[in-house]
Parts: C-alpha cells; structure tokens; sequence
C-alpha cells in the first residue's frame, strides 16, 4: 500500500509541473493589414501547425477577434511570438 501512494503521489507531482510549464499561450489578435494566405503561411512557418489548424486559427481570429494558437512555457512561446510580430502579425503571450 505504500508504494501504491508513493506513486500516487509522484505522478500527482508530475502533473502539476507539466500544467505550470503550459500555462502560457500566444494569443493572435486580428488586424485590417495581414491577409488570410499570410496568417497561415506564417502560422504554418512559426508554430508548426498543419494547414487546417492554421486555417481554422485564421477564420478565429477573424470572426472572433482573436484565438490562441499555441500554448506552452514562457520560453518555448517568447521566441515564436517573436516572429510572429515579426512577420507583421499582432500577438502576445498570457
């Protein structure tokens, strides 16, 4: 029965790591300038989504105003978001 806690325990512990280093997520906000081939182009490019995902992020942001469109830890996100303001796209990290 200890061990049984004790593993318990440890995964509980891993859990809540892995949630604290996602808890970021780069949020895209719409704009008059980009157009949709350039948001998902990019998108594609910088966060390494497929064409659909970029797609629907880009209808989102649209329709919406904004959308997330990758999560993770501050400093896995800070140099995508980087680029993204780069290629001229508006987004932040929360």
């Amino acid at each position: 029965m200890r061990y049984e806690k004790e593993y318990f325990e440890e995964s509980e512990e891993l859990l809540t790591e892995t949630a604290e280093a996602s808890e970021h997520q780069i949020i895209l906000f719409n704009d008059d300038v980009n157009t949709f081939e350039h948001v998902i182009a990019t998108l594609i490019r910088v966060c390494e989504h497929t064409e659909e995902q970029a797609h629907q992020c880009s209808l989102i942001v649209h329709y919406k105003g904004k959308c997330s469109v990758k999560t993770g830890s501050y400093d896995d996100l800070k140099p995508q978001c980087t680029a993204l303001l780069e290629a001229g796209l508006s987004a932040e990290i929360h």
